[in-house]
């Protein structure tokens, strides 16, 4: 009827479990005080249910075709900013109308906090949520539907195969849970492989320890370009500006020997070396090479 034509580049499978679309919005336990950010409008089956419930949307589809459906068969969600376009504008950037955007919705709710709420397409769900943690934004609550290899590595623990920068960003600074694991058989194209519903939350007391958070970002960028290296390396490499004896003694203040590689320490010992190594570096020097 609506002549849907999914697109595999864009990383569309639509959630067509109504009964999953309502878990995923009541678990985001919304409120009218509540800004939501939606990436992936789709048909806007998820859209309703947040409309019905916070106080503004804004809701994001790259695709036009999708993102026309959704205005068309929802006109009358009057709380609802429709915007179409990508929700990056690089890989380290949200594009500025998804930014204008929600400023916008956050303005026009006093004491509003921001909510992501989304089915992710794939291709954006890791920058996505990496970098609304890291926005500034009051954000106080994510429900997210990502791939089940991704909500994995949300959650992964050092000396894994799936530990990852993106495991201690959010593990220095959120708590992480998987809510539900789901079958490919709830979406629409069916995909190859399961999917889960992912809960993040703030933990302010964790964040509270990390001295710098865009330095630390760009630390742990620079750690896991080299994963497998001893950290004494890639740190002489990324920071040239430190001299090697002084890594040395940083890497010993931290507790951290010179043989371990990045991939094996915990988020709190990444954020003690980060925050040792920006407390270091004249403000001149700070980002990594």
């Amino acid at each position: 009827k609506l002549r849907l034509n999914p697109r595999g580049d864009l990383g569309q499978n639509f959630l067509i479990d109504i009964n999953l679309v309502e878990l995923v919005a009541r678990e985001a336990q919304l409120s009218r005080s509540d800004v939501v950010l939606e990436v992936g409008t789709g048909t806007g089956g998820l859209t309703i249910f947040l409309a019905a419930e916070a106080g503004e949307v804004v809701s994001i589809e790259y695709d036009p075709n999708m993102h026309a459906i959704a205005v068309e068969q929802h006109a009358e969600l009057t709380n609802v900013q429709w915007v179409n376009t990508d929700a990056l504008k690089s890989k380290n950037q949200l594009h500025p109308l998804l930014v204008e955007a929600v400023d916008r919705a956050l303005a026009k709710v006093p004491g509003s906090t921001l909510k992501l709420v989304a089915n992710l397409p794939y291709n954006v769900a890791t920058p996505v949520i990496s970098m609304v943690v890291g926005s500034g934004w009051p954000w106080s609550r994510m429900v997210v539907t990502v791939q089940w290899e991704m909500a994995v590595r949300m959650q992964a623990k050092p000396g894994s195969g799936d530990y990852s920068g993106l495991s201690i960003w959010l593990q220095s600074q959120c708590e992480v849970e998987t809510l539900r694991k789901l079958p490919p058989d709830v979406f629409w194209p069916r995909p190859k492989i399961d999917s889960a519903v992912v809960l993040v939350t703030p933990a302010p007391a964790k964040r509270d320890k990390i001295a710098n958070p865009d330095f630390f970002h760009d630390y742990l960028r620079a750690i896991f370009i080299h994963r497998r290296k001893l950290l004494r390396g890639v740190l002489c490499s990324a920071y040239p500006q430190v001299p090697k004896p002084r890594i040395d003694a940083l890497l010993a203040e931290a507790g951290i020997t010179p043989q371990a590689r990045g991939e094996e320490l915990s988020p709190e010992i990444h954020v003690e070396m980060a925050n040792l190594l920006h407390h270091d570096i004249p403000r001149s020097h700070l980002n990594p090479q």
